[in-house]
């Protein structure tokens, strides 16, 4: 198990690694920095650096991790990235939906392959379902999303670039916000969180404030108007699409 310090979840799982860029929140990847170093140090799976590839030997980890997690899937790609083969994810599901004791965490930025393939998948219980936003541009993946037959919905707005503005909250079960971090992190201004906390909070959705960023990630923090703010969906609330 590869245990994670992202603070929304315990560990994360790579049955896919390597992606490639398509939107601004892109543009300093922090896995593509990571991929680069793997490789270098002689990791197996980096060894193409960051071109995407599917590890057969990855796929069955969770099932021996016998503890309960909360589990980021493909912390260092994207599931639905277009070089991912539509056979490969199903497999995917369906070790998700066999290691039942977890909580699996998916994440993407690519929501119109995740809304075309999502109508045809399996979706166990233990599944929650995200986008990312960075911008306004991006909010058309929040109704992608909705489409989606999700248990949870979840949409990562890190890095946030901009004041998003009203963003519909129907359909989504939580909402994380962080800064951008590392070697040339983006600023993000606080009333573009506020605001979007103050939405959450009125429509009653969980938010979750992962970090200032900045370069330097530590000295900045996670406090948002003196508090942190760590809310979780209710994970046994079971919402589908008509």
């Amino acid at each position: 198990m590869a245990h994670s310090s992202i603070e929304w979840t315990n560990a994360t799982w790579n049955p896919v690694t390597g992606c490639s860029k398509v939107s601004p929140g892109c543009k300093h990847c922090y896995a593509e920095r990571m991929a680069k170093r793997l490789r270098a140090m002689g990791q197996p799976n980096y060894a193409a650096g960051f071109a995407v590839r599917c590890h057969d030997s990855m796929l069955e980890l969770p099932l021996g991790w016998k503890k309960p997690q909360m589990v980021f899937v493909n912390s260092m790609s994207d599931l639905f990235h277009e070089a991912v083969p539509d056979g490969f994810i199903e497999r995917v599901f369906e070790i998700m939906r066999r290691a039942s004791w977890h909580t699996f965490q998916v994440l993407t930025k690519r929501a119109e392959r995740l809304e075309a393939l999502g109508r045809h998948l399996d979706w166990p219980p233990n599944v929650w379902m995200g986008v990312s936003v960075e911008s306004r541009t991006q909010l058309s993946r929040v109704d992608r999303l909705r489409r989606v037959p999700a248990t949870i919905r979840f949409l990562s707005i890190e890095p946030l670039l901009e004041r998003l503005g009203t963003v519909d909250l129907g359909g989504i079960d939580w909402a994380i916000v962080g800064g951008e971090s590392g070697p040339g992190a983006r600023p993000m201004e606080p009333v573009w969180v506020a605001e979007i906390r103050d939405q959450c909070v009125a429509d009653r959705v969980p938010f979750f404030f992962k970090q200032w960023g900045g370069t330097n990630k530590k000295k900045a923090g996670r406090l948002l108007d003196g508090r942190t703010w760590d809310q979780l969906p209710a994970a046994s609330r079971h919402r589908r699409c008509a």
